[in-house]
């Protein structure tokens, strides 16, 4: 045998070799490489723990395929690219895309039964060129497992952005919407949520859309303080059996038992999750033939606990420039009623500054007759979660307030070393009893002056988890504002609020997991669109065409001979 020959059996046999151990070695490891700057497409521990949960077929339906607009074919590849992810480390997760629109005579009963799950399309105008045309696209996902089924939003809405910019927000929340979606299905709920009552709370109709999302992840029931009088130690002892109390604007006074059964109820490591209003005021009270209303404090009797705990909500009203936008009639023309879109200073629209992971790359959040908070030094930890703008200041209560305030005039000197007023603040750590070294109102074998490591979250609007009513009187989406037709993300704040303190922290951390994705300018490119499409798509076919060429040269002159 030929000693050319020999040479190449014996690479062709290591060759072999090689490729053998490498599929050997790959089936005994699995590993995936990410080359993104970004990480974009490394999953979480948290994606990872929930993947692992999964222990029958999971199937997603993507309702986004066919013709679709450049921005959301962006945003349907990097759906694949990521459900392709957990697929990787769980084939029990299977998916497909779908194309609602595809039959034509279908799609109308198609549409409807997509409107009755909730999946609601857009109509987007998409500018090519200076060309503009319609198009409906929906932009969801459906999880089915074990006979549950979820939908999964993957389009955030932001408030006031354009659509490349709502996708870019999107891909930044695809993982979180993905990753929590498949854990409601396929988790059992353990942790219990307790709502409040007997002390003039909202009423559960206007919390309808945040217990909704609550009832999806943990069990949730109404839980009435008016056993307190009869049998305190009994109330108190029902109250421990949940994980988290959540008191959503209450009205009336709290009597010192009850405050005694929450008191110890935190004092035994129980969450708490306080909405209130210091300050009596309503814009429902605004809408009469004088457009005015009367702020007076509200006394809760809930100061002595709070200031305990290493906080203070002053009975002030909060006057922010950067408020939200509100609709008042102005006039008529003929015989239709003339609006106008004025600032409503007295609900701040708040932009979370602070990389805390429950309000980090949240949009904004509506307040209405926010009320200051101080913090105080006691040892426990404080984080201010959100804070109106420099532009604001508290406005001392009894005060009168009119719609007509929307037409004042102000300067930057009126705010000056006023703003950046404390709205929400999170408290961690051990509290002290606000009974410590006090009578107690009724007697308690187990009381603790001193609690175990806990936290609760504080936020000086009652009105926050508050969702408005539609003309059939059903709750519209948590956030949505009716009269402006703005969603702001109130929804998403408070569902952060909850899982943090419920301890499910890995979901926050996979919603503020940071995506970079440069954006193409248009302009430019609608400005050098010749220029452009030679170099994106004529250029690799010239080069490939000049390697070839080059190539075929060489070769013939290299065996010519």
């Amino acid at each position: 045998m030929k000693l050319s020959t020999q040479h190449n059996v014996k690479t062709l046999g290591i060759t072999v070799f090689v490729l053998i151990a490498l599929n050997v070695l790959g089936s005994l490891f699995f590993h995936r490489f990410d080359l993104t700057k970004d990480k974009r497409y490394t999953l979480s521990e948290t994606s990872l723990q929930i993947v692992k949960q999964v222990k029958n077929p999971l199937s997603i339906k993507i309702y986004m395929q066919g013709e679709l607009p450049a921005d959301f074919r962006r945003l349907q590849q990097e759906t694949r690219q990521l459900l392709e992810e957990f697929q990787a480390y769980n084939s029990n997760i299977v998916f497909e895309f779908v194309n609602p629109l595809e039959n034509e005579d279908e799609s109308m009963d198609v549409i409807k039964s997509l409107y009755q799950k909730g999946l609601t399309p857009i109509n987007i105008t998409v500018d090519d060129k200076g060309k503009q045309s319609q198009a409906m696209v929906f932009p969801w996902a459906v999880a089915v497992y074990n006979n549950k089924e979820v939908n999964i939003p993957l389009l955030k809405n932001i408030m006031g952005a354009s659509t490349t910019q709502k996708v870019i927000g999107s891909i930044q929340h695809l993982e979180y919407s993905i990753a929590d979606a498949i854990n409601k299905i396929s988790k059992d709920r353990q942790k219990k949520v307790a709502i409040i009552k007997g002390n003039g709370e909202l009423n559960e109709i206007h919390i309808a859309k945040m217990l909704q999302q609550i009832r999806e992840s943990y069990y949730i029931g109404p839980f009435t303080l008016d056993s307190v009088r009869q049998n305190p130690t009994g109330t108190l002892a029902a109250l421990k059996k949940y994980d988290l109390a959540i008191i959503s604007k209450p009205t009336e006074t709290f009597t010192d038992e009850e405050k005694q059964v929450l008191d110890q109820f935190i004092m035994n490591g129980g969450k708490t999750l306080w909405l209130i209003d210091q300050v009596a005021a309503d814009m429902d009270s605004l809408y009469n033939q004088a457009g005015a209303t009367l702020a007076y404090p509200r006394d809760l009797n809930l100061n002595d606990m709070f200031f305990k705990y290493g906080i203070r909500i002053n009975p002030d009203l909060i006057k922010d420039e950067q408020g939200s936008p509100l609709k008042l009639a102005t006039g008529e023309q003929g015989s239709a009623t003339q609006y106008q879109d004025f600032i409503w200073k007295y609900a701040p629209l708040v932009q979370p500054g602070s990389q805390h992971p429950i309000v980090k790359n949240l949009g904004g959040i509506k307040f209405d007759f926010a009320s200051p908070i101080d913090t105080l030094k006691n040892g426990i930890k404080k984080t201010v979660l959100l804070q109106s703008s420099p532009y604001s200041k508290a406005i001392g209560t009894p005060a009168p307030i009119t719609l007509n305030s929307v037409t004042e005039k102000t300067t930057p000197q009126d705010y000056a070393n006023k703003g950046n007023i404390s709205l929400s603040v999170l408290l961690e750590g051990s509290f002290h009893s606000a009974f410590e070294n006090r009578v107690l109102p009724f007697k308690e074998s187990s009381f603790l002056a001193k609690g175990k490591p806990n936290k609760m979250i504080v936020i000086a609007d009652g009105d926050l988890a508050r969702n408005q009513l539609d003309k059939n009187m059903m709750p519209v989406e948590l956030g949505y504002d009716q009269r402006t037709g703005n969603l702001y993300d109130n929804k998403d704040f408070m569902m952060n609020c909850i899982n943090y303190l419920l301890d499910d922290t890995g979901l926050i951390n996979i919603r503020s997991k940071d995506v970079s994705l440069p954006l193409l300018d248009k302009e430019k490119v609608y400005e050098n669109y010749t220029l452009t499409q030679f170099i994106t798509i004529g250029l690799p076919i010239l080069i490939l065409l000049i390697f070839g060429l080059a190539f075929t040269y060489i070769r013939k002159r290299k065996y010519s001979n």
